[in-house]
């Protein structure tokens, strides 16, 4: 079978609702997205409302972003998620890395291995990743993610160093920065646990006429598909990497195909995606040759 799943985020409670509407059109997976200070007693009740509509769709992820390292909520929440993450058939817990409110990313680095460590160890006990989304900024003084860019990872995980932890990786968020996305995923292929589907345009004639400073934006998110970035190159890097998991599409940010149009570009990108990963419909038969390669590894 393939293995990149592609499919897109839904809220907790809105995934006994949406879920059957979605596998009708194609969707193989979902980051299901929770809220902070969810009731640890509630999360076996969502996870059985959500299995009973899945239809053997999986989730990929489940997902809880806010500043880890200093709200409680977060925190506690995202020991909760790991603790349950069986419950709804899944094994990665999607986060921000935090930080310390106005500090470095640097400074926040003792914290963060901390109480990282101790999410990690969690993780370990019940057979679960932790996934960092890549996005936020500030080196200098960051407000609730320090995870988003090369720099600070190689802090963090030479902080925390253990395969449960790696990156939720896109790169919408790294065009905001000018990265080079194919070469940084070169790089970090293998530190990535799983994946959100947001591409972005960037506008180079605006920098060239405008500059960085001015207050005309110069990058824009898009659904995959209408951005810059080529997901065939991305997701051949992963597959040579050995990656197995998921790409949810994470929509509400497209400044075209909004409003009404939300879920009829989500389906393009949706088609876009699985051709980039080799297809929509695994068709493999003993009667057709396979060519010189071998056999994958999987």
């Amino acid at each position: 079978m393939f293995d990149i799943k592609i499919g897109t985020l839904v809220g907790v409670t809105e995934a006994p609702k949406c879920l059957p509407l979605l596998n009708a059109k194609g969707f193989e997976s979902y980051e299901l997205t929770f809220w902070p200070g969810i009731a640890e007693k509630d999360l076996p009740v969502l996870a059985e409302n959500v299995m009973k509509v899945a239809d053997g769709r999986s989730v990929s992820a489940l997902g809880l972003y806010g500043n880890t390292l200093e709200i409680e909520g977060f925190n506690q929440g995202v020991k909760d998620l790991i603790k349950h993450a069986k419950d709804f058939g899944c094994g990665v817990v999607s986060v921000f890395a935090g930080a310390v409110k106005g500090k470095s990313v640097p400074d926040a680095i003792p914290l963060f291995k901390e109480k990282f460590t101790e999410l990690v160890n969690l993780a370990e006990k019940y057979d679960v990743r932790i996934a960092i989304e890549n996005c936020g900024g500030g080196w200098n003084c960051c407000e609730y993610n320090i995870g988003f860019c090369e720099d600070a990872w190689e802090l963090m995980f030479d902080a925390v160093n253990s395969p449960r932890l790696g990156l939720e990786w896109e790169p919408a968020h790294q065009l905001h920065g000018l990265v080079d996305v194919e070469a940084q995923l070169r790089r970090w292929a293998p530190k990535v646990i799983h994946l959100h589907g947001k591409d972005a345009t960037v506008a180079h004639d605006i920098i060239r006429d405008r500059g960085l400073k001015s207050p005309h934006g110069w990058c824009f998110d898009r659904t995959p598909g209408y951005g810059d970035s080529n997901w065939a190159n991305l997701f051949s890097i992963l597959l040579r990497a050995g990656f197995v998991g998921a790409c949810d599409i994470e929509g509400y940010h497209d400044l075209v195909h909004y409003d009404d149009m939300e879920w009829s570009a989500q389906l393009a990108g949706l088609d876009y995606l699985k051709r980039c990963r080799g297809g929509a419909e695994f068709f493999d038969t003993p009667d057709l040759p396979h060519g010189y390669q071998g056999k994958r590894k999987k």
